[in-house]
This record gives structure tokens, C-alpha cells and sequence, in this order.
């Protein structure tokens, strides 16, 4: 076969350094557009990206030449540097990031979670979040190291 067809779904999270809460909902909007930039600069196709001021939840699709670590190193790499540019300080990205894969019938769901992030945390905090999609998606992880 001469050509590759992939569609690759990825819910990916990750969070600012020990979740503080620096991402500030006045240039959020300008944030999510910057990431989809770079997502698209690396061949991917952003499909939804939410969050609160700790955390952020990407949709998207990778093409097959590129991998999760990569894509999101290059995320959080040049993201933080725009922010430091913008004189946003302090920022940072915590080190790891959570990706699960899904299928295309899943896209309207997880949407739907993604722009619900504001109210959802109203009731929830990243920790449970975070360990309820662990777990849901039989992700292995060492509990002593997971918030470090």
C-alpha cells in the first residue's frame, strides 16, 4: 500500500506547574487560538480545547507521523514562551500530561465535556477529574508519583 489513512482521536489534558491558577480567562481565548496554531503547524487538526485556570483539555487529531509526546511537548514548549513574551509571569506547564485515544462517535461527547469544564469544576476538582479519566480508560499510573 503506497499511501497511509489514519484518523487518530486524542483527549489530551495537562496542567499549569502544581495547578495554580494562571491561566487567566482575559487572554484565554488568545491561548487556546495560539495552541491551535501550533497544532495545525504540526499537522493536526484542533477539534475543541477548553479548560479552567489550571488545566486545559485538547480534542484533536494527529496525523501519523507525529506522536502525543512530541505534539504536546511542542504545545507546552512554545506556548509558555509566547506567554513569557506577553509578560505573563509566572507560567508554567506541569511536567506530563493524561491522552486517551477515542473513536469518532465519541467526538460529541467529549466536546460537550470540554466546553462544560467551567461548571464541572464548580463541583469537582483536577484531582478527581483527573483520576475518574484515568480510570476510565484502565490507564496504569503509580499513585505516589502522579502529582509531582
Amino acid at each position: 500500500m503506497a499511501q497511509t489513512y489514519t484518523r487518530l482521536l486524542y483527549h489530551i489534558v495537562f496542567s499549569t506547574k502544581n495547578r495554580e491558577p494562571w491561566i487567566d480567562p482575559a487572554w484565554r481565548a488568545e491561548l487556546y487560538a495560539y495552541i491551535g496554531g501550533l497544532v495545525r503547524n504540526r499537522k493536526g487538526e484542533l477539534l475543541e480545547i477548553g479548560g479552567v485556570s489550571g488545566h486545559v483539555h485538547l480534542l484533536l487529531r494527529l496525523a501519523a507521523d507525529r506522536s502525543v509526546s512530541d505534539v504536546v511537548r511542542d504545545i507546552n514548549a512554545n506556548s509558555s514562551g509566547w506567554l513569557h513574551d506577553r509578560n505573563v509571569m509566572p507560567f508554567a506547564w506541569q511536567d506530563g500530561y493524561g491522552a486517551f485515544t477515542l473513536s469518532p462517535s465519541a467526538i460529541p461527547g467529549v466536546i460537550a465535556y470540554i466546553n462544560n469544564q467551567e461548571e464541572h469544576h464548580a463541583g469537582h476538582t483536577f484531582r478527581d477529574e483527573f483520576l475518574g479519566m484515568l480510570t476510565e480508560n484502565g490507564a496504569q499510573y503509580d499513585p505516589k508519583r502522579l502529582w509531582e
